[in-house]
């Protein structure tokens, strides 16, 4: 066989590799583009939080904290509200209570929903997607908050203005900056402070105006 007709013969073999490298091109772009996009979509609920002006991460209550909530609150009776509720376990927790709890993260709270079913406690429970500084807490006669340090301050004064009297309040890992707890449980990160509503409205009524 000529040299010329060696050419001839290897030039749709390179136009063969050169159209299948385009096509391996094509896929993989397509596959990493589908991945960033599914990453997006499973991330931004996460992150978006993380931008507004107080961010309030999800953080996994342990086994001991939700241990300690349950303690501090064995004794009252009525409802229950668990702000920022994460996974929901402070609220499908079988403690008897009439339960909500408010998050902000849609996904978290379409778990937590599907948890409450799975107890057996979806009927006694119920999980909103709400920022929770646009809800009014004064329906409920004992609050859970896993807070963090830049917004106890803050929400504290909400509290104040909002809750009746015989309210229980219980801050996780934080305490509330001025108020003066009547109880505290736990060791260390799972510390609970328990802060009685008549005490709180009382330490702060020389400043502000409850109903």
């Amino acid at each position: 066989m000529s040299q010329q007709e060696l050419l001839l013969d290897s030039a749709p073999s390179g136009a063969k590799e050169s159209r299948g490298r385009s096509r391996l091109g094509l896929i993989v772009t397509g596959v990493m583009g589908g991945s960033l996009v599914a990453l997006y979509a499973v991330a931004a609920p996460f992150v978006a939080p993380a931008l507004r002006k107080i961010c309030l991460p999800f953080v996994p209550a342990t086994t001991a904290q939700v241990e300690n909530v349950l303690n501090v609150l064995r004794a009252r009776s009525g409802s229950l509200v668990d702000i920022g509720s994460g996974d929901g376990r402070i609220v499908t927790a079988k403690h008897g209570f009439k339960a909500s709890g408010f998050e902000l993260n849609p996904w978290l709270v379409w778990y937590s929903r599907y948890k409450a079913w799975r107890e057996g406690v979806h009927c006694s429970t119920s999980f909103h997607i709400s920022d929770l500084w646009k809800v009014s807490f004064g329906q409920y006669s004992n609050v859970v908050i896993f807070g963090v340090p830049q917004m106890m301050d803050q929400l504290e004064l909400k509290l104040a203005r909002e809750l009746p009297r015989t309210a229980k309040v219980v801050a996780c890992r934080f305490p509330f900056p001025t108020w003066v707890p009547e109880e505290t449980a736990g060791e260390g990160i799972d510390t609970v402070w328990v802060y009685d509503a008549e005490t709180f409205k009382s330490q702060l009524k020389n400043k502000f105006t409850f109903k």
